[in-house]
């Protein structure tokens, strides 16, 4: 059996299971109202539990071995996303991805952030007016220097073919006028991506350019030269943490007997909904393949 139709005989068998919940419990948890409960209450305002509920289900048809992860794992995932106000998927600001253990002989769940959940956190802070990575390719002009007058000027070709990249740096502009930016070659990202847990499967094989992107944004906050929230420092080095494996799974009471069955009324006692931070601005794809982010941010 060809991979191409391995990968559509797993899709198909993903869409059965979200038809028949009761044969896998990640899924049984998804479709169970209280949970709907929990997300809304974790949410910000502007995403509904509805919406997300939906982005994760696509997410779980579009890799199986999802459904293969302990409910536990998997659900402390869904929130903690949920809570930062980042959707897992397509538009990069965070993957769900499973990883085997192999002396538990269990499958863990992690979530691991995206270039654009980087960018997204990072602004939060109200500090920043732009941030944003691009990839340097073998056919552009580029040089940089750094000292008491930092330089760094980017020309990309305009050649259909702009050759393999061999550069990735982020760029970030502050309100008060100064600037930071950092530059990492191919080698040292792929440094860093062999240390990484996803380094064969995940975003790291699928997304490679968007994860090195990610790194260059991440090491400019390594180095102390962007403005963040604590919640921002927290997650990008929670996020760092479990890409590594340097922290284990994180697993998740969920508390599902102190909630309502799905389908009954909540009670007057039952917490009020909280929002998290609401992001007044918009994230753009230049022609260049980048990520540039402006606008405001508000919490």
């Amino acid at each position: 059996m060809t991979s191409e139709l391995k990968e559509k005989l797993q899709t198909v068998q993903a869409a059965q299971a979200i038809d028949r919940p009761s044969q896998s419990s990640v899924l049984s948890l998804l479709q169970d109202g209280r949970i709907k409960v929990q997300l809304a209450r974790a949410l910000p305002r502007a995403i509904t539990a509805d919406r997300f509920m939906r982005i994760v289900l696509t997410e779980v048809r579009q890799n199986p071995r999802l459904l293969e992860c302990t409910p536990e794992s998997f659900m402390a995932c869904v929130m903690d996303a949920a809570q930062l106000g980042l959707e897992p998927g397509p538009l990069g600001h965070a993957y769900l991805v499973p990883f085997r253990d192999s002396k538990k002989r269990t499958t863990e769940c992690s979530l691991i952030l995206g270039y654009k959940g980087l960018i997204d956190l990072a602004r939060r802070s109200g500090e920043i007016t732009s941030i944003k990575a691009r990839v340097v390719y073998e056919h552009d002009q580029f040089r940089y220097s750094e000292g008491l007058k930092d330089e760094l000027v980017h020309e990309p070709s305009l050649d259909v073919d702009r050759g393999q990249p061999v550069r990735f740096y982020a760029v970030a502009l502050f309100k008060n006028g100064g600037h930071a930016f950092r530059v990492m070659s191919r080698a040292e990202v792929d440094r860093i991506r062999a240390r990484s847990r996803a380094k064969d499967d995940g975003p790291w094989a699928t997304d490679y350019e968007a994860m090195a992107c990610k790194t260059v944004i991440r090491q400019l906050a390594n180095r102390g030269e962007l403005p963040l929230t604590i919640e921002a420092a927290e997650a990008i080095s929670t996020d760092e943490a479990r890409e590594f494996g340097l922290q284990p799974p994180a697993t998740l009471d969920l508390g599902l007997a102190d909630l309502p069955a799905a389908g009954e009324t909540p009670s007057s006692s039952a917490p009020a909904e909280t929002t998290g931070p609401t992001i007044d601005g918009k994230l753009a794809l230049d022609t260049n393949g980048s990520i540039e982010s402006t606008g405001s941010a508000t919490s």
